[in-house]
């Protein structure tokens, strides 16, 4: 096959993550490689070019549906498959659910091919809600086309600059979407300029929205360049349209971020307060969490009471009531607080201190003081930490742990260790030097926080060998 080359084929099975196998129509040789598409889903046919090849691999970009899968069914929002934010929207949720727990469970299988301990694979658990579960979201302006008018939502898939104004977006609920419509609304009117990303020229950045699911607290927050002057009224005017949305929630702070960098990043050169406070709050199981507008928090806070319930479940009941329990990579703190009832001691690590100084808060706001939280660098952190664990929590970022501190984590040679997964792929990784440093998988199971999308969360208990 040759690069530029248009074929046909039909997705045989798809890869975490998002990696179709394409077995094409009349090879012309014997053998002939298969051809991983991006966007499709097992049993389409499809037609594909041929974008790169080499070493017995070829990727190819998909060109149209020919024959859609036998299980597909007609997305539910109009932006599917233009908006870059969804994969799997087409499929049933149940079949969804079955495609990601065989993604989740060949990864794991690969990587325990030398384990021979027994272990075991539990079905994948669901989220309560299939649609309107994000608790937050980050829109872009811009504009559809080029030179075209002034757009706020989604990236369009496949593209840097073109935005997709997901108006109806499913996977977030009507309070986002009046405040999405309502600020593209106001913008649009004054003629207000966006950043352009090639000249670094305009205005209007991004737009954060943060609802929580159980208090139904919102917390938004405009950002934009300090470029142009007298915006002082066209500010305080958006204030009080947002105010005056009609919204089944309350807002409770409305910032203005001011950032000059020339990176596509949502970052603050500084916040100013225009209505509330900085933060709202969100309760899950029991607890109270103070989040502020860059605080990490799961953002299905529906799946998220799933996903820490099987925690608590893998972890059990730590043998003494003096243990001592490392939470690492712990954000805000939720899995420490969680933990913090059934352990004499809980010492979380992350290396965002705003998400440190948001745990000690929420610590205090919930009356742990069995709880205390350090902020670094797991690597640099653990060496200065005295008291030694008796149960070891992972929950590391999409990149996983890093080799050097995943090996003084295994020589502390903790009876037990539970690994929390948001990109499974690092997990096996990190799962074959785990089971190289003495332990093995008792059992694992998968958590869908993002129904529609190709993400997924993995748990993992992991025992040392005696």
């Amino acid at each position: 096959m040759k690069k530029g080359e248009i074929r046909e084929g039909v997705v045989t099975e798809v890869r975490f993550p998002n990696r179709g196998m394409v077995r094409l129509d009349s090879a012309t040789e014997e053998g002939e490689a298969r051809v991983t598409v991006k966007n499709v889903l097992p049993g389409q046919r499809i037609a594909l070019r041929i974008c790169k090849t080499g070493r017995g691999k070829a990727e190819g970009r998909l060109l149209e549906v020919l024959e859609p899968s036998k299980d597909e069914i007609p997305a539910p929002c109009p932006h599917f498959g233009s908006c870059g934010g969804c994969t799997y929207l087409s499929l049933p949720y149940p079949a969804q659910l079955a495609l990601k727990e065989r993604q989740v469970k060949g990864l794991l299988e690969q990587a325990l091919q030398g384990q021979t301990h027994p272990w075991a694979f539990e079905p994948i658990k669901a989220s309560p809600r299939e649609h309107s579960y994000r608790n937050k979201m980050e829109f872009t302006f811009g504009d559809e086309v080029k030179d075209g008018p002034l757009a706020l939502g989604m990236h369009k898939r496949g593209s840097f600059y073109d935005i997709v104004p997901v108006r109806e977006c499913r996977i977030m609920d009507e309070d986002f979407r009046r405040i999405l419509g309502g600020t593209l609304d106001y913008f649009a009117k004054k003629g207000t300029d966006f950043y352009h990303r090639l000249t670094h020229r305009g205005y209007l950045r991004h737009l954060l929205v943060r609802k929580a699911a159980y208090t139904g607290e919102v917390l938004t927050a405009l950002v934009t360049t300090t470029q142009g002057t007298e915006r002082e009224e066209l500010l305080e005017g958006f204030r009080d349209m947002l105010l005056s949305l009609p919204l089944d929630g309350r807002i409770v702070g409305i910032l203005h971020i001011s950032n000059d960098s020339v990176a596509d990043v949502v970052q603050s050169d500084r916040t100013d307060v225009m209505y509330g406070q900085d933060y709202f709050y969100e309760k899950l199981l029991g607890l109270r969490f103070r989040i502020s507008v860059f605080s990490f928090f799961q953002t299905n806070s529906y799946g998220a009471e799933v996903l820490y319930r099987t925690v608590r479940e893998y972890i059990g009941q730590p043998d003494q009531r003096d243990s001592v329990v490392y939470d690492l990579y712990s954000g805000t703190g939720t899995i420490a607080q969680m933990m913090a009832s059934v352990a004499g001691r809980v010492i979380g690590v992350e290396i965002v201190e705003e998400a440190v100084e948001a745990a000690r808060e929420n610590a205090r706001i919930n009356g742990l003081d069995n709880c205390s939280f350090l902020a670094g660098d797991v690597l640099q952190v653990l060496d200065g930490i005295e008291e030694k664990p008796d149960l070891i929590i992972l929950d590391p970022p999409r990149e996983g742990v890093h080799p050097k501190a995943l090996q003084k984590i295994i020589r502390y040679g903790v009876e037990r260790m539970v690994y929390i997964s948001c990109k499974p792929t690092s997990l096996a990784r990190d799962l074959e030097m785990l089971l190289a440093g003495g332990y093995v998988v008792e059992r694992a199971c998968c958590v869908d926080m993002f129904p529609g999308t190709g993400n997924v969360e993995t748990v993992c208990c992991l025992s040392r060998i005696k």
